[in-house]
């Protein structure tokens, strides 16, 4: 069964209703599918029949192409098939939808398979079971044509890809019949078979369906379903050279596996009566079992100030545009992951926004605060300095006697979950420590509460501190801020408070204080719609999405290990880089802000 880790489940538990729980909760009132058999892996009819009853109450399934890296706008299709199997005591199965040898790689299937599983989902009934792949099925799926051919329900078709173009009409015009669509089925089968035995050139005939050529439905105006193609398959090698076309293989893919909800995007809405059509012929052979499973649209993920577009998204890798596919600025899943984003934020995020029949945009900042709520309660905190200027506490030595160093103390999560004692992080005070260059004006604006000649601060955590100037270079840039530390005024102590002041400020010390590398990601594009109405993207690209930056933090981030995520306090959540960080070298990337910098 599909499982998760119940720490990244999303808070809400109450999930909201929307057209495909529906669908499900009538389908299982109704036993649409109770009568179901499961061989106990993909088969046919036959196998089936052999099995025993589906312990499945329902089957749903990602079907990814492995010819890219997937992004977020899969993370949402995996959310919902995978969550919806859970929630209704069903499975959800992984496949592969290998059928185009050209542009698929096993690197591609390794990251499909890393993700899912990062996400919180396994596949396929068991946490060990392999993903299915549609390749595996090529055998039958050869058979079924036959069987098409044999029934009169499909042809060979020598046309040129220009000759079926122009015979196929439009939407204004009915298409034309071929001058082969009225061969024998024993013709036909004995020139498929010739293809398969690679007798024919690569391009030279196609396999169309006998459907109807005036068909108010394009689709269903005799599609290709199988085609000509030397290429070397990743899984299935040289032993074809005939590869089904997708519209065909994804209904016998469905079948073979027992699926009930096939979930997929609007755009295959019109594909779906040659999805019924292919069932429909195969179950009167014979050959898949019935109830056949039933085709569902909803609204894909349409996000601003993001592209989708495999190609795009590739441009952007292979010229250079960001650092690689898990770039912290990509969509992709694995570029959200370096960035910082979780599991349960993006399932979150999949809840959130819903389950609808109409496209529309989501904000990029709904996102954004899906990781806020996820991170609030469980990243530990810290003090980190990005724009560093050295504050020196010109009477420490007198007061605290020289070179002392005083132990300090914060807790790493100041709002613990009920029942949780926080983390302790432990922090030292000198005669010098670190500030934001913010934090020091010589001369304040109007409202201005942190430091400046004369005004008094508390250094969180620390003691309260009084500002009484600082020192410039030749250029006139300040290069130190100078302040005395009033005595007995620590945070902690009786008496702490007995000092008011209107701000406190975040530092760290210069003797305890660690030199990291701080990425200051933000969004890839300036513009909501980067590529809408054939706009080019290249020129919407954002020029400061990243800005790096040698900061200072406290010794308690030292302890980060890579992909662990922490609020640098004032400044947002950041994580320790996945990739580059090291002990000896740290590496924190922006993950979001403590608010949405980008909201009108």
């Amino acid at each position: 069964m599909s499982t998760q880790n119940p720490a990244d489940t999303p808070a809400e538990a109450v999930k909201p209703s929307n057209f495909l729980r529906q669908i499900i909760e009538h389908d299982l009132d109704k036993g649409t599918y109770a009568s179901r058999r499961w061989g106990g892996s993909p088969g046919d009819a036959a196998h089936h029949a052999a099995g025993q009853s589906d312990p499945a109450k329902i089957r749903t399934r990602f079907p990814p192409e492995p010819n890219g890296y997937l992004h977020v706008g899969h993370a949402k299709s995996i959310c919902i098939n995978f969550g919806l199997a859970r929630d209704y005591g069903g499975v959800c199965h992984l496949r592969f939808d290998d059928t185009n040898p050209e542009k698929e790689d096993t690197e591609y299937v390794a990251s499909i398979i890393d993700a899912v599983k990062w996400l919180g989902f396994d596949w396929n009934g068991s946490p060990d079971a392999a993903p299915y792949q549609a390749s595996d099925y090529f055998d039958f799926m050869y058979r079924a044509a036959e069987y098409l051919i044999e029934a009169g329900h499909a042809y060979v078709d020598e046309q040129t890809v220009e000759q079926m173009r122009i015979h196929r009409g439009d939407f204004g015009k009915p298409g034309v019949n071929s001058p082969f669509r009225d061969r024998t089925p024993a013709e036909n089968l004995r020139i498929f078979r010739e293809m398969k035995a690679g007798q024919h050139e690569d391009g030279s005939m196609v396999l169309r369906a006998k459907i109807d050529m005036a068909s108010p439905n394009i689709n269903m105006r005799d599609p290709a379903i199988y085609r000509i193609r030397r290429a070397t398959h990743h899984n299935t090698g040289d032993a074809w050279c005939i590869y089904p076309m997708y519209t065909y293989a994804h209904p016998i893919e469905d079948a073979l596996e027992q699926i009930t909800h096939s979930l997929c995007t609007l755009e295959f809405e019109d594909q779906r009566p040659f999805y019924d059509w292919v069932l429909e012929r195969l179950i009167e052979g014979g050959l898949l079992a019935s109830p056949p499973p039933r085709q569902y649209e909803f609204a894909r993920l349409n996000l601003t100030y993001v592209i989708t577009s495999k190609r795009k998204l590739a441009q952007l890798v292979y010229d250079h545009k960001v650092s690689g596919w898990d770039d912290p600025r990509m969509p992709t899943i694995v570029g959200l992951r370096r960035r910082g984003y979780t599991p349960a934020a993006l399932q979150l995020f999949a809840e959130r926004i819903g389950v609808t029949k109409s496209d529309s945009w989501i904000d990029y900042a709904t996102l954004e605060g899906c990781l806020r709520e996820d991170l609030e309660a469980r990243a530990p905190r810290g003090m980190a300095v990005l724009r560093p200027v050295k504050l020196v506490l010109t009477n420490w030595d007198e007061v605290m006697g020289a070179g002392h160093l005083e132990p300090c103390q914060l807790p790493a999560l100041p709002h613990p979950p009920e029942g949780v004692e926080s983390p302790v992080r432990h922090f030292t005070i000198g005669k010098e420590v670190w500030i934001e260059r913010e934090d020091f004006e010589e001369v304040p604006p109007k409202g201005y509460k942190r430091l400046f000649p004369g005004n008094k601060v508390r250094l969180k955590g620390g003691y309260v501190i009084e500002c009484t100037g600082c020192t410039k270079d030749a250029d006139g840039k300040v290069t130190e801020v100078l302040a005395t530390v009033v005595p007995d005024t620590k945070s902690g102590t009786p008496g702490a408070d007995s000092v008011k002041v209107k701000a406190a400020i975040t530092w760290v010390g210069v003797a305890d204080g660690v030199h990291a590398e701080v990425r200051m990601y933000d969004r890839l594009f300036l513009d909501p719609h980067p590529d809408a109405g054939g706009k080019d993207f290249i020129e919407s690209l954002n020029p400061h999405s990243l800005q790096v930056v040698t900061a200072i933090v406290e010794p308690s981030l030292a302890n980060a290990r890579p992909d662990d995520k922490f609020q640098f306090e004032r400044h947002g959540y950041f994580v320790a880089d996945r990739v580059d960080h090291t002990a000896d070298k740290p590496v924190f990337n922006l993950a979001v802000g403590l608010k949405d910098s980008w909201g009108k």
